[in-house]
């Protein structure tokens, strides 16, 4: 079960037999809505129709653990000590102890490992994708691009625009041109004043994840704010870098091949400079 925003990705696991999708954010803002509460209805629907063995709540906080709260089924999910948010443990039947102080990926598997009893190699992650979902965009894409991850959901991960601005320039001596992708309208707009200093940085509107998949996995390598799509970046394992300021990186950075992280000794974007993340990102391997 899966936001809408989000639902080809668990598709590109070959063993997803099927999708239930939701949408909280229509949802929260329309909670008396006919229609919201109708869609909420059906989506729940399918989970107890379905007489599934085992039910996991894997996001374990407030909104999540409302829809485990309405499942006819036994709910597994994370202990008082473990949940992200209070008091979510209490819509689940099986409770498990999930070290807090792990990164998010390891906290996941070790959770579905004690739902389901099967042991996991923790220094092995492989994201078992398949690419076949992955959709060519009609766009004309350079021959030998860098992606570039200019957007974040707070101002304090956003890297300025003439640093974005200085690497497009910088990469361009090395014969790459730069893609940078949006997710909204208002990151469309500042994609294109970041493409704005040279006709080698091209800025690309709004579209699905499947075409943005295959964008980042035809690329030769990303650099990236934090945010979701540089977890994309990594699932591929194409050379990629993430700047960090006010995140945590041990414990939910991108993690995968060829993944590497710069972290502000101040917290604050404009102190990671881009001669640093040229120098590391043309040390990468594989590009």
């Amino acid at each position: 079960m899966v936001d809408e925003n989000f639902s080809s990705v668990p598709k590109w696991h070959p063993n997803v037999d099927q999708v239930i999708t939701t949408n909280h954010r229509t949802w929260k803002k329309q909670i008396f809505n006919q229609n919201s509460r109708e869609a909420f209805k059906r989506s729940l629907k399918k989970i107890n129709n379905s007489h599934y063995d085992v039910v996991v709540d894997m996001q374990n906080n407030i909104k999540s653990s409302f829809i485990s709260a309405l499942c006819n089924l036994d709910v597994h999910g994370m202990d008082a000590s473990s949940v992200r948010e209070l008091p979510a443990h209490w819509s689940y039947k099986h409770l498990y102890k999930i070290p807090k102080q792990l990164h998010a990926i390891s906290r996941q598997r070790l959770l579905l490992s004690n739902c389901l009893n099967y042991k996991i190699n923790e220094k092995i992650i492989d994201y078992g994708i398949t690419k076949t979902n992955f959709d060519k965009p009609k766009v004309n894409l350079p021959n030998r691009y860098v992606v570039l991850v200019h957007n974040a959901s707070k101002a304090n991960k956003l890297w300025p625009i003439k640093y974005w601005q200085e690497i497009i320039n910088n990469l361009h001596t090395l014969g790459f041109s730069c893609v940078l992708p949006s997710g909204n309208k208002s990151e469309f707009h500042r994609a294109q004043k970041i493409s704005a200093c040279s006709p080698h940085a091209y800025a690309l509107e709004p579209m699905p994840l499947n075409n943005i998949a295959f964008i980042i996995d035809s690329s030769q390598g990303s650099i990236c704010s934090d945010t979701g799509l540089a977890h994309l970046a990594a699932l591929v394992g194409i050379p990629s870098i993430t700047m960090y300021s006010v995140t945590d990186h041990k414990l939910i950075g991108t993690s995968g091949k060829n993944q590497k992280h710069i972290v502000s000794k101040n917290k604050k974007m404009e102190s990671i400079f881009p001669q640093e993340i040229f120098n590391e990102f043309t040390s990468m391997k594989g590009l």
